[in-house]
């Protein structure tokens, strides 16, 4: 069964790239990192330090032994002073190591290139690097690299299209970090031994499109491909469609169809750990938003107070009404700005009590807009019945848990039902029904 048309549905969202020419920012080591021990899906770390233990830049702070997880560096050099619970972004408790910088940023001694001879020696150093999905799913990449079917696979795609609203992080790294961008991808399709590489970018980004032509212009496996500017073109069945014109069977994945997925800075940070060693501690992060003083794209050491990354950014104009991590599309809203940049942390977005204001609802008019606009072909609104009535089976039956939650129906919706947060709950009806 396919879930996808010739005419794949999207919504014209505004763009709001006002930090796209806003060079990154690096911001200083602050007083203190408070790093999560679960910040990817998966089994989360468990602590390899312990209160008192002096630590450096690199250092693993965390792992597991399960297969579907990642090892946790430490951002800065320092002293552990605290292993406790925190609330996460999440609404869960993560067990969060606290480390008291001590301003040196001294580098772990034993921290060098990773030596790669052939694909098992490349997946140890992708999981050794830290990496996970950078674009918000915050899947460990080695298990994404190393499907069991992975001679079946003969495409490899770089998702450029950074088609939320505000976010601008990635474009930076496409500007920026060119060739790290590249000699990530070239020594992925090399180790993996994957044909074909293709660079996905919207046609809003025209100077990355344009450089990075440029960098692969002698290497005929790897294409830069214009997609269309519109939402959601980064969700990765759609990404997957528009480039290769291949489906996602129910119940698949992209490596099914001989297709794996990787986010832009994700492939910079891969670049990067293969040509110096340095693992995944810092994220470049889009500050924006009408309540942000001077927005700017950050490089900021993962975890970093959100507090202190807007300091950076010269404060809030005013009393914030809603702080977003991520996009304003699938971000979420953080009930405080004391939480942290985590691995996955694309953007910090605040707005004034004007823009942040969910409007009523009104009663639905059946008009269809939100059905016209899914590009997985839901239905909403009978999604969004089935969920108020706590009917698992509809739910299940109506396949619920295809619903990527980009929020293009919500956004269609002239009732301003908020369907895309109905289908979340939707989601935790059906895996609740299912321990039951």
């Amino acid at each position: 069964m396919s879930i996808l048309s010739k005419h794949l549905p999207a919504i014209h969202v505004e763009h709001h790239k006002y930090t796209a020419d806003s060079p990154t920012e690096k911001m200083p080591a602050p007083d203190k990192v408070y790093i999560s021990m679960a910040q990817h899906i998966g089994a989360p770390c468990q602590p390899k330090v312990v209160v008192g233990d002096l630590v450096k830049v690199g250092q693993v702070i965390g792992d597991s032994e399960a297969f579907v997880s990642a090892p946790i560096h430490s951002s800065v050099s320092g002293k552990v002073t605290a292993i406790d619970k925190a609330l996460s972004s999440a609404g869960v408790w993560d067990l969060t190591v606290t480390i008291e910088t001590d301003k040196k940023q001294e580098v772990m001694e034993e921290l060098a290139p990773p030596q790669i001879t052939d694909k098992d020696s490349f997946i140890k150093a992708v999981r050794n690097s830290g990496l996970v999905g950078l674009g918000g799913a915050a899947f460990p990449t080695h298990v994404k690299f190393n499907p069991k079917n992975l001679n079946e696979v003969d495409t490899f795609i770089i998702n450029g299209a950074e088609c939320e609203p505000y976010l601008t992080a990635d474009y930076r790294n496409m500007m920026e970090n060119s060739e790290l961008l590249v000699n990530g991808l070239k020594n992925t399709l090399k180790y993996l031994k994957i044909k074909r590489g293709i660079i996905g970018v919207e046609t809003n980004k025209p100077r990355a499109i344009d450089k990075l032509r440029t960098m692969v212009m002698d290497t005929p496996e790897i294409e830069v491909m214009e997609l269309k500017a519109v939402y959601p073109q980064g969700g990765e069945r759609v990404l997957i469609y528009e480039t290769t014109g291949r489906e996602i069977p129910i119940g698949k994945l992209p490596a099914d169809i001989g297709a794996i997925v990787s986010n832009i800075s994700s492939m910079v940070a891969l670049g990067t750990y293969i040509e110096t060693g340095m693992p995944l501690i810092a994220k470049k992060v889009t500050v924006a938003g009408n309540a942000i003083q001077t927005p700017r794209n950050v490089e900021a050491l993962i975890g970093t107070q959100v507090s202190q990354l807007i300091q950076f950014c010269g404060g809030y104009k005013g009393e914030p009404k809603k702080i977003i991590m991520g996009g304003p599309m699938m971000g979420l809203a953080i009930y405080s700005d004391g939480m942290t940049v985590n691995k996955n942390t694309s953007g910090i977005l605040a707005f004034d009590e004007d823009s942040a204001t969910v409007p009523k609802e009104t009663a639905c008019i059946n008009c269809g807009r939100c059905v016209r606009a899914c590009p997985m072909h839901l239905m909403p609104t009978w999604l969004a019945k089935a969920c108020k009535a706590n009917d698992v089976e509809a739910l299940q039956k109506l396949n619920v848990n295809l619903c990527m939650e980009c929020g293009c129906c919500s956004y269609v919706c002239p009732a301003k039902k908020q369907l895309s947060f109905t289908h979340k709950l939707g989601k935790r009806l059906v895996v609740e029904g299912g321990k039951k």
